[in-house]
């Protein structure tokens, strides 16, 4: 190296912010785990080579000698990736109880082997789609006992024939989950999208909301543009009040996806977004033709005069029945009055 190059202070600034961040790295977890992570990157975006979804479930096992259960690890060792997806046989109710032995009554789960480290409710906004559902229940119960979750997978039904209302009957489903625990995140999910990879965590940012399905194939796994917020996303109880939740006024257009995203900036976060190697999603059923040049819904909503007016401050339901299935809880719900220009 020449004497004029180390001479130069710029070139000496660099080598010791890349020195600083060097030590930093080696403090916070070793150069083992720099290398781990470099090679975990490299082996889960590699798709060609997929495992069964109850891949390591039947190392699952109840701890013996009623000795204290210790925490589980933070890394899960039964994780494996890249997941096999297919809808081509419609699963039963049955089969999918019989797979997933230690899921209690109310879809409810924790691990047998350990106390997990997380807790997260999965809410689903439903009216009567039940392939999807079964395909679903089938792929998200392994998917996320393999991660050491304890969880709780919540329906929340709508009644009626009357136009869909997603981001109310969220809405509905986070004040219900909230009666039951204490929930360190909120995933909230399509009844259509299964993930392709175990390795995206669902649990929560600890500062912002976060947008999980930012590779999903029916987009040719790209987003469809920059603010989406559709599909899968995970907020902590205090993002969601920090931003009134969603708007209860979007009936059946697909526009609350925007909305969502402006009550997020204007309540001072921002979007974090799951890599789009992990974040991969398959969409059960899409219309082919949304394979072209998707269009984005048209808001007819001045977010940023409703968004403290519009949400969980103004949230109004009728609760007809909360019932506990083997696979999930069932909520359903009267959400009320569809305008006429809806």
């Amino acid at each position: 190296m020449s004497l004029s190059r180390v001479e130069n202070p710029c070139f000496l600034l660099f080598l010791l912010v890349f020195q600083a961040v060097f030590i930093l790295i080696l403090y916070r977890g070793g150069a083992s785990s720099v290398f781990r992570g470099f090679l975990e990157s490299q082996r889960v975006l590699d798709y060609s080579k997929s495992h069964d979804v109850y891949t390591n479930l039947s190392l699952l096992a109840p701890a013996g000698g009623g000795a204290a259960l210790p925490y589980c690890s933070e890394r899960s060792p039964i994780a494996v990736g890249p997941l096999t997806i297919t809808f081509d046989v419609l699963p039963s109710e049955r089969t999918i109880i019989q797979k997933n032995p230690f899921v209690q009554s109310g879809g409810h789960y924790r691990p047998p082997h350990c106390l997990a480290r997380y807790k997260s409710a999965i809410l689903v906004a439903y009216s009567n789609q039940e392939k999807y559902l079964h395909h679903l229940l089938y792929y998200i119960h392994p998917f996320l006992q393999r991660q050491q979750l304890s969880y709780r997978i919540y329906l929340i039904q709508q009644v009626g024939n009357g136009t869909f209302n997603r981001a109310k009957l969220l809405n509905v489903g986070v004040r219900e989950a909230l009666k039951d625990e204490d929930w360190d995140c909120l995933l909230l999910h399509d009844v259509n999208l299964v993930p392709e990879n175990d390795y995206n965590l669902y649990v929560c940012d600890e500062y912002y909301p976060k947008h999980m399905a930012s590779a999903m194939d029916k987009f040719q796994y790209n987003l469809p543009y920059k603010s989406f917020f559709g599909g899968v996303s995970a907020l902590t109880p205090e993002h969601y009040m920090k931003m009134n939740g969603f708007p209860n006024t979007y009936w059946g257009d697909g526009g609350e996806t925007d909305d969502i995203a402006a009550r997020i900036q204007l309540a001072g976060m921002r979007i974090v977004r799951t890599p789009p190697h992990l974040g991969r999603y398959k969409v059960m059923d899409y219309n082919r033709e949304t394979e072209e040049p998707w269009r984005r819904p048209a808001s007819h909503h001045n977010t940023g005069k409703t968004w403290k007016d519009d949400g969980m401050n103004s949230l109004e339901f009728k609760l007809l029945s909360r019932t506990k299935h083997p696979l999930y809880t069932n909520v359903t719900v009267d959400i009320g009055y569809v305008p006429p220009f809806s």
